[in-house]
């Protein structure tokens, strides 16, 4: 049995050893961009929020561009239910009307965006919230399926504004809420709109927050979790069914970024503490990271 001093020694050289072990990813990555999409229980969690956002604020201190994408489903759930208005879902979409699109933007824009900056803000960071709205950053149209209402699609990005900000040492805290050509607001998928800010800004890595321990040979045991995969990889596991339910387009947002430049894309647990650091600064990682086949980091 180890002796309290012992036990402290080992506690210290592991500690050193993970410090070391992330040197080369700092070296690697630093100026780089990530776009990291907040949401799931590290969200409505008190201790995994605090911790996201340390992690969030250490990545910008060590060289890192985080750019940070964020849903807010359980808030808005809350609200609607304060102002009596009961929360519909069609084919795993919020069905938007006119009343339910107002209280979604008041909630993501108005209250999670600023607690977010404000959280940033505290922890050293220095935060800016914006929505799709805002400089034009990126425009909306109807997703297309009929019965759902304001729910949208990105349809163009303008980068400038991000930019602008990640070069002057913010960290950009962006809603999921734009507007079409005629004004009228429209409530899209975080994941979505993480993937298509990843894609513009040409992103080291898009980083999806959720509440899955990553892409699972079967979905029960999280001991079958597939650690790195390639394009090809991911669409034949949606094609045979192994992916399957609502990550089927966590992956497709993964795929689509990653078609269209970004290095590499991780679906990762974010129950788990640090998630991000452990995810980007240690040589196994914790979730699951897909590449094109021309990358390999």
């Amino acid at each position: 049995m180890l002796s309290e001093h012992e036990y402290f020694q080992q506690a210290e050289a592991t500690r050193v050893r993970v410090l070391s072990e992330a040197l080369p990813y700092i070296q690697q990555f630093a100026g780089r961009t990530v776009v990291v999409k907040y949401g799931g229980a590290a969200m409505k969690d008190g201790t995994l929020k605090d911790q996201v956002i340390r992690d969030i604020v250490f990545l910008s201190c060590v060289g890192i561009r985080p750019v940070v994408v964020h849903g807010g489903g359980p808030e808005i759930n809350s609200w609607l239910d304060k102002l009596g208005i009961e929360p519909q879902f069609k084919n795993g979409l919020r069905v938007t009307d006119s009343a339910t699109m107002d209280v979604v933007e008041m909630v993501l824009v108005g209250r999670v965006n600023k607690e977010l900056v404000s959280l940033i803000n505290r922890a050293g960071g220095q935060a800016v919230g914006l929505c799709g709205k805002d400089g034009n950053l990126f425009n909306a149209r109807p997703e297309g399926q009929e019965g759902i209402g304001f729910v949208g699609e990105v349809t163009s990005v303008r980068i400038n504004l991000l930019e602008s900000l990640v070069n002057g040492g913010y960290i950009p805290v962006v809603s999921s809420v734009a507007a079409d050509l005629e004004g009228q607001a429209y409530n899209i998928n975080a994941d979505t709109v993480a993937g298509e800010l990843a894609a513009a800004l040409g992103a080291e890595k898009l980083i999806l927050l959720t509440d899955t321990a990553g892409i699972l040979k079967d979905y029960k045991d999280p001991s079958t979790l597939i650690p790195k995969l390639s394009i090809q990889d991911a669409r034949d596991l949606i094609d045979t069914g192994v992916v399957a339910g609502g990550m089927i387009p966590k992956v497709k947002c993964c795929v689509r970024s990653l078609a269209q430049g970004v290095k590499a894309a991780h679906i990762i647990d974010g129950r788990l503490p640090h998630a991000l650091l452990l995810e980007i600064f240690t040589d196994t990682g914790i979730g699951s990271m897909i590449v094109g086949s021309e990358f390999t980091a």
